[in-house]
């Protein structure tokens, strides 16, 4: 049985390596021609889909250390958290740099008029600030305005399922299967806060 250090590089490991697999993966289709007819569309689509995962990743770390008592999970959540981040700008970069080529105008028509792209900028937005001050410097910074703060990746993964499932149209299941899961999360917060509001004050 490793010890707890040992259990947590582990698991950062694991975390890089799943982090970084879907840009090798992408970037090797992407130059042996295997990525489909629209290959632009499958980067787009695989780079969406797992910004999601680390978010919802990122919003499971509190649950889980709450549920199982293993306390140092918490310290996996900022590296899942830049994950999420990092594979949101990938996403937004190959729709505004490879299918729109920097096209200023188009992209903001886009951003206007259909709403899963308002949706997913907006989400992209609001992971800005919170991959800013994720670092130790900020959070010193802060303060208790730091967790206040950092709610909004609740905000930001809404609107991350919601631009994916106005996105797919037809084949809802994935969007479903994360708004589930959002849902799921979401319910042992407000479980959590309801039994600490319950609690007796001591005196």
């Amino acid at each position: 049985m490793p010890n707890p250090r040992r259990r947590i590089l582990l698991l950062k490991t694991a975390i890089w390596l799943i982090g970084l697999g879907p840009i090798a993966w992408l970037t090797a289709g992407f130059f042996r021609g295997t990525l489909g007819v629209l290959p632009v569309d499958t980067i787009i689509l695989v780079e969406g889909r797992w910004t999601l995962v680390f978010l919802l990743a990122t919003l499971a770390v509190t649950p889980i250390r709450r549920l199982t008592g293993w306390n140092r999970v918490i310290q996996v959540r900022r590296l899942l958290g830049l994950f999420a981040f990092f594979h949101a700008c990938v996403h937004f970069l190959a729709y505004a740099g490879i299918d729109q080529a920097f096209a200023l105008g188009y992209i903001i028509d886009d951003v206007v008029d259909r709403r899963y792209i308002t949706a997913g900028f907006a989400a992209l937005l609001l992971l800005v600030p919170l991959a800013v001050t994720s670092t130790k410097g900020w959070i010193r910074r802060l303060g208790k305005r730091w967790l206040k703060l950092h709610r909004l990746v609740y905000v930001a993964a809404s609107l991350g399922v919601l631009h994916f499932y106005w996105k797919v149209r037809a084949d809802t299941f994935w969007p479903l299967v994360a708004a589930l899961t959002l849902a799921g999360l979401f319910a042992v917060r407000l479980a959590h806060r309801a039994r600490a509001q319950r609690k007796p004050v001591r005196k």
